[in-house]
């Protein structure tokens, strides 16, 4: 009986081309992609609401900002703050790649409070559409993961394990993995034809939080549990029976479940 090989041989570079010295990634373009898509959808949303568009420009900048200093302050306060804090100069190579979720969420929380201020529209109303965007920003960026081949899981027998034959440790590329970025991918994109969809069933009118309180659950929740399929990002995470990225889920879900049951309450 003739055994198939069934385990998928990962290996495409991250480099899409080269100009010069500059190098254009996969991850790189696939991020700036979210801002792209993003802008159009919010940009329906606006229209439908009769909201005034150059607000939009403006929030647009507001999360720019807001997800690349909250993503790097969060990767290197939370996972490597030894070795930032003693080269703070570091911190601002982004271009060598460290970025975190749960910082982008802060800083896009952050971004959203002072602009809401600013433009007098409340921030759960700001919110609730926001995180739809997001949601589908959070495939993308794990289909970077993918590209770079990195985040990935443990060891499977399972029979779409990857083999990452460019992982950054040898070793690593010796056995099928579980491919933990299209688990995570696909778990946010369904998340984000959710939220699109019932915005439009809510008639682009959810209570206060809603969104916001389903997309903290559902995110969150999912990256809890497939953290327990990954490999630690940093040393210190071994041996730890729950991770950092767990950990810092833990509030965002427990936010998430009070803003869901605050917006269906009768007088909400």
């Amino acid at each position: 009986m003739t055994t198939i090989l069934t385990f998928i041989h990962w290996n495409p570079s991250p480099d899409i081309f080269h100009i010069g010295s500059l190098v254009i990634r996969w991850y790189g373009l696939l991020f700036a992609s979210s801002f792209f898509f993003g802008y159009f959808i919010m940009l329906q949303f606006f229209k439908k609401e009769g909201i005034e568009v150059d607000k939009l420009d403006t929030l647009t900048t507001y999360m720019v900002i807001g997800t690349v200093v909250g993503a790097r302050l969060g990767h290197c306060l939370f996972y490597e703050p030894g070795y930032y804090l003693s080269h703070p100069i570091k911190i601002l190579e982004v271009w060598e790649g460290g970025l975190a979720s749960h910082g982008a969420g802060l800083g896009i929380i952050l971004s959203i409070l002072i602009f809401g201020h600013r433009n007098k529209l409340t921030f759960l109303w700001v919110m609730d559409r926001v995180v739809i965007v997001v949601a589908l920003s959070g495939l993308l960026i794990r289909t970077g993961n993918l590209m770079n081949s990195e985040i990935f899981g443990h060891i499977t027998s399972l029979p779409w394990g990857f083999y990452f034959l460019r992982a950054s440790n040898p070793a690593d590329a010796l056995d099928p993995r579980h491919p933990t970025q299209i688990y995570e991918g696909l778990g946010y994109f369904i998340i984000f034809l959710s939220l699109w969809r019932l915005y439009y069933i809510k008639q682009g009118k959810p209570g206060p939080g809603l969104f916001f309180g389903l997309f903290l659950t559902g995110v969150f929740g999912l990256r809890f549990l497939i953290e327990f399929l990954k490999e630690p990002q940093v040393g210190f995470e071994q041996g730890m029976p729950l991770n950092m990225g767990q950990l810092l889920s833990i509030p965002f879900v427990v936010l998430g479940i009070y803003l869901v049951y605050r917006a269906r309450r009768p007088d909400a």
